[in-house]
């Protein structure tokens, strides 16, 4: 994977990656490596390091060591997604080709508000997204599947964050994740018969849910060079809004149908 990034008030960082068909190389799939164009140009290393308001996604606490500040950027990825089958008795050898469309972006949005020397407020908006797949030719052909095939995920969050500088070397700091994502599965309806509910398996569009959850994190500067950090999420609990309890089981049930079929 090569990376170039341009820093400034506006920052872009195109980012190309590539997947050999074997043996198999992956990218961390639908979660980026760092949040914000500073920490993927470091590999990641965010959650003791603290370049931007973005660090309310790898570790809030930082936001105390930071000045006032807002940050724009955008992640340019262009993944190369592909299957390979061999020895299949049923018909599906072959080589299929899931890169129906080449270049994702993944834009972001931080502020970073200097409340007094310890205490910093925070918003940032991000997502996770660029790895769906997107097959023309249908690998699931030998199993009566039509059409493309594929599957799409995509994250939005919006995180709103407080930290606090309780000492001289140490920080602490709280973000609330609200979370909307949308998720597709399209070309596997001839698995229908082995789904409780194979009307609704493939090829329904898009559905949409909403999730909330925290994350709490911690540093500590323990000198010009050394500083450590820690960082925790709580699993997001989702929220949907039904008029009965009956059509909200339906619902959880047919998103749960969807995710396990494909996989």
């Amino acid at each position: 994977m090569k990376s170039l990034s341009f820093i400034g008030s506006i920052s872009l960082l195109g980012v190309v990656g590539s997947v050999m068909s074997s043996p198999a190389f992956a990218t961390t799939g639908y979660f980026m490596h760092g949040y914000g164009v500073k920490a993927q140009g470091n590999a990641g290393a965010a959650i003791a390091q603290f370049n931007d308001a973005l660090t309310i996604a790898n570790n809030p606490a930082g936001l105390a060591w930071l000045d006032s500040r807002l940050d724009i950027g955008a992640t340019v990825f262009n993944p190369k997604r592909s299957s390979q089958v061999e020895g299949n008795q049923a018909g599906m050898n072959g080589t299929y080709d899931a890169n129906g469309r080449e270049y994702f972006v993944l834009p972001e949005l931080a502020v970073n508000k200097k409340v007094n020397d310890q205490v910093a407020l925070g918003l940032a908006i991000y997502g996770n997204g660029g790895m769906n797949t997107s097959y023309k030719q249908n690998p699931y052909a030998a199993f009566g599947n039509t059409g493309s095939a594929g599957v799409d995920l995509s994250q939005l969050f919006i995180s709103p964050a407080v930290a606090w500088r309780y000492s001289e070397h140490q920080s602490i700091g709280v973000a609330a994740n609200f979370l909307y994502q949308r998720f597709e599965a399209k070309g596997i309806a001839g698995f229908a018969p082995f789904s409780s509910d194979g009307q609704h398996l493939s090829n329904q569009g898009k559905d949409s849910s909403t999730g909330i959850g925290a994350r709490i994190g911690w540093t500590a500067q323990l000198n010009d060079r050394i500083s450590l950090g820690q960082t925790i999420a709580q699993k997001l609990k989702q929220i949907v809004l039904m008029i009965t309890v009956d059509c909200l089981q339906r619902q959880v049930v047919l998103m749960c149908q969807k995710a396990m079929a494909w996989v």
